[in-house]
C-alpha cells in the first residue's frame, strides 16, 4: 500500500495520518485499486475491504472512522457520539478532539486538507474544490477550532494533499467571472487562450490571511490529473474512485 505522509504532521508522535493513493486495494478497473468511496458505483464489498486494509495499515478501528457525504458546501460538523462509520454526515469538514476517532476526507481532484492544533489536541479534515475555496471553507474550519475548542490560530498546522493543479484545471469564462468577482484574479491564468484556475493558491492565501503561520502550512505540488496513475482524477477519467486524507489522535 502506497501512502503519502506529511512532513509537517510527521513531527507529532500522538498523530496518525496519511494521504492514500490508488495502490494497495482490491477494487477492479476503473476503480483500481484502493477506492474508498461507495457513491462511485464500485462493488460495495470491495470498498469495505479497502477500508479494512487501510485501517489495518494505519492501526485504527475501521468502525470508529468518521467520513462524510460531501456536497461541495462550507458546512463544518463537530463530531458527536451519534456519528459512526455507517452513517456519514452531510458536510464538507469534520472536527474533533476525541482520541481514537479517525477523520477522513475523500477526493478525486479536489484538495484534501488535514488540520491539527497541538496545544488543544484538536484535528479536522476538509474537502475543498472550487466551490469550497470560493466559499472559504478553510475559514469556517478555523472558526470552529477557535469557537468550539478554544484554539489559537498560531498553534494550528495545515497539510494539503495532492489535487488538480492549474496545469490541468481548465475553466470557462463564467468561472473566470465568478473568480474575479471574489477577487481571486491572482489564481487565474491563461494557456492556449483558455482560463486555468489554481485552487491551491486560493486556499493558501485564505489560510495565511486568516492567521495560519507560513511555516505551519504544507501544500503538495503533485497534480492528481497529471499523476492519474498514482491518484484518482475525475477530470482525467470521469468514472473513477476516490483517494483520501486521514487523521486521528492516538489515545
Amino acid at each position: 500500500m502506497q501512502l503519502i505522509k506529511s512532513n509537517l504532521l510527521n513531527n507529532f508522535k500522538n498523530l496518525t495520518h496519511a494521504f492514500t493513493t490508488r495502490e494497495g486495494g482490491v477494487s477492479q478497473k476503473p476503480y483500481n485499486s484502493l477506492n474508498l468511496a461507495w457513491h462511485v458505483e464500485d462493488e460495495v464489498r470491495h470498498v469495505e475491504m479497502n477500508h479494512e486494509l487501510l485501517a489495518k495499515e494505519l492501526g485504527y478501528d475501521k468502525n470508529r472512522l468518521i467520513h462524510m457525504k460531501q456536497i461541495h458546501s462550507d458546512i463544518v460538523h463537530v463530531v458527536n457520539e451519534d456519528d459512526n462509520f455507517h452513517m456519514p454526515i452531510t458536510c464538507d469538514a469534520l472536527i474533533t478532539n476525541k482520541p481514537n476517532t479517525p477523520l477522513m476526507v475523500m477526493v478525486a481532484d479536489c484538495s484534501p486538507i488535514l488540520f491539527y492544533d497541538d496545544v488543544q489536541k484538536v484535528i479536522a479534515v476538509a474537502h475543498a474544490g472550487r466551490a469550497g475555496a470560493f466559499q472559504n471553507i478553510v475559514q469556517k474550519v478555523l472558526d470552529a477550532f477557535v469557537h468550539e475548542f478554544g484554539s489559537k490560530l498560531e498553534n494550528i498546522f495545515v497539510s494539503i494533499g495532492a489535487s488538480i493543479g492549474k496545469c490541468c484545471y481548465e475553466v470557462g469564462d463564467e468561472i473566470y467571472e465568478v473568480a474575479c468577482g471574489n477577487k481571486f484574479e491572482y489564481a487565474m491564468s491563461q494557456k492556449n487562450e483558455r482560463w486555468h484556475l489554481d485552487v491551491g493558491a486560493i486556499l493558501e492565501s485564505q489560510l495565511l490571511i486568516f492567521g495560519i503561520k507560513k511555516e505551519h502550512l504544507e501544500i503538495s505540488q503533485e497534480c492528481s490529473c497529471c499523476k492519474s496513475e498514482t491518484y484518482f482524477s475525475y477530470r482525467k477519467s470521469g468514472v473513477t474512485g476516490r483517494f483520501a486524507g486521514v487523521i486521528l489522535l492516538n489515545g
